[in-house]
């Protein structure tokens, strides 16, 4: 969905992993969600209008303050597919209504890592330093709310082989730390 249709993709998402643990494939404390972009869009929409569904959330470089992104760098360009919260009060409603950065209330939230570069040209950083100042004093439960900023970074092309290693470290090592998961084989120091 577009526009004032946006909401439909996050009721699809919230229906696939609501299925997924009613048919005992996973349940909430194991469903770890990643997505980058607008994909991080979706994380950061999902995990605040749910979140009770979801064990571990990584909003990746997101899109997380739809009534201002059209104003910095590419973010015009995303105005046919969102909308603008400046064209009218239909246009700055809808938006409201998802908007992550926006629809942070005080709740128990899922294990979530926040990241983001610092050199991102197309989704700003002030994204996700909005939106993980918001989240943490709402925590209301046990569960680690933190940012993981990549620094001399963009929106995640052209990174080198090892920063993506280090990158992927730490995002599994957050999961699996999140989820319960111990290894069962000794760790070398």
């Amino acid at each position: 969905g577009m526009k004032e249709k946006k909401q439909n993709v996050f009721d699809d998402f919230i229906a696939a992993a609501e299925y997924l643990v009613a048919m005992k494939w996973t349940d909430r404390a194991h469903l770890g969600i990643n997505g980058g972009s607008n994909g991080g869009l979706l994380v950061g929409a999902v995990m605040t209008q749910r979140p009770d569904l979801f064990g571990v959330c990584f909003p990746e470089v997101g899109v997380l303050d739809m009534l201002r992104y059209q104003k910095f760098t590419a973010g015009f360009g995303w105005v046919p597919e969102y909308g603008n919260a400046d064209n009218s009060k239909e246009e700055f409603d809808y938006l409201m209504a998802y908007s992550p950065l926006h629809n942070v209330a005080p709740a128990k939230y899922p294990s979530t890592m926040v990241m983001t570069a610092d050199h991102d040209d197309r989704v700003v950083p002030a994204h996700s330093f909005k939106f993980i100042s918001t989240l943490q004093p709402a925590q209301q439960g046990d569960d680690p709310v933190l940012i993981r900023v990549q620094t001399q970074a963009g929106h995640g092309a052209g990174m080198p082989t090892s920063m993506i290693i280090e990158q992927q470290a730490d995002k599994w090592a957050f999961f699996f730390h999140s989820v319960g998961v111990v290894p069962t084989y000794p760790v070398q120091p």
